[in-house]
């Protein structure tokens, strides 16, 4: 599905904003929340529902709403990394019940220090000793909050004790047990994730950079997870920054089918004024090409995201 018209935009992102604040008021008042493992579930059926409808769009939507703010990091956070914890299980083809306590851990990860992700996003200062030891403690406190609420899933509380474990960097991912091979891909999500989202300390960091540390500073072993990420996102994925090698800057809003090659519309001109309206270029068919990955600091003007949206399905129907 694409986005036909104006309404269904503001429908689309209103689900997408509503997804994310539901989740927010789950992780921020685990206690308060009734059949909390039922919720859980029925944010993940929401979460692929909006997905299956167009991934680029929702792409799209969550690196915008990822990359242009901190307030409320921590549901965002959780949302992103959930899905792309998603796409990378289908792409790896993961059994069903892998791929469940995947991204139910994804979603649920950092239970534990939910008010002070949200307090450390927008700090200037390095953590205290006491948010220090609350940052160490959070894998294994969120697991037994998770058992106290009556989460079952065994392999769902592994994965959350195990999601900042390095020693899960050793061995084929193939062939690891399912427990340290879910754990590494959180890991490496979470990673990427964060290095992608501003703090008031510092300015996130371009998509493309972000995917490179993890596929060349992690161990060769990580590198699997890495690549699939990259494979099923891009190096620069919908809804993030480019500068064309003419000094053009576009935003991504589409793969294509050759990767790394994706469908962009072209946003500010040589001079860096407002393009309007913007304007579609098929990195595929050639130049102006990627020059550089940008972070969304770079992009101060207020777009159009609806038009841009309705270049990408353009792009999409007349490939």
């Amino acid at each position: 599905m694409t986005v036909q018209n104006e309404n269904e935009y503001e429908d689309l992102l209103s689900l997408w904003s509503d997804l994310e604040s539901g989740l927010g008021i789950i992780l921020g008042s685990p206690g308060s929340i009734q059949e909390f493992e039922q919720r859980v579930w029925q944010y993940d059926r929401w979460m692929k529902d909006l997905l299956q409808h167009d991934t680029d769009v929702g792409l799209y939507l969550l690196f915008q709403l990822e990359s242009n703010s901190p307030v409320g990091y921590s549901a965002s956070h959780a949302l992103v990394s959930a899905v792309l914890c998603h796409l990378i299980a289908v792409e790896l083809k993961l059994p069903l019940s892998e791929r469940n306590s995947l991204v139910h851990a994804a979603l649920t990860m950092n239970i534990a220090m939910t008010a002070l992700q949200d307090q450390l996003a927008g700090q200037i200062e390095k953590p205290s000793t006491q948010q220090q030891d609350a940052i160490r403690a959070h894998a294994v406190n969120g697991r037994l909050m998770l058992h106290n609420m009556g989460v079952t899933d065994a392999l769902w509380l592994d994965i959350i004790t195990q999601h900042h474990d390095e020693s899960t960097d050793k061995g084929e991912l193939g062939v690891i047990p399912p427990v340290k091979r879910l754990a590494r891909i959180l890991r490496v999500v979470d990673r990427y994730a964060a290095m992608i989202s501003p703090r008031k300390s510092r300015e996130g960091r371009s998509a493309t950079d972000s995917a490179r540390s993890i596929t060349t500073t992690s161990t060769e072993r990580n590198d699997e997870v890495g690549h699939a990420l990259v494979r099923v996102v891009g190096l620069c994925p919908p809804g993030t920054y480019v500068r064309l090698d003419n000094r053009q800057v576009a935003v991504v809003m589409r793969r294509s089918s050759k990767p790394n090659h994706p469908h962009v519309a072209i946003v500010l001109t040589e001079a860096g004024a407002l393009m309007n309206p913007p304007r579609l270029h098929r990195t595929a068919n050639g130049s102006p090409g990627i020059k550089a990955a940008l972070a969304a600091s770079a992009v101060r003007e207020h777009l159009n995201h609806y038009l841009i949206l309705q270049l990408g399905a353009y792009a999409a129907q007349h490939p």
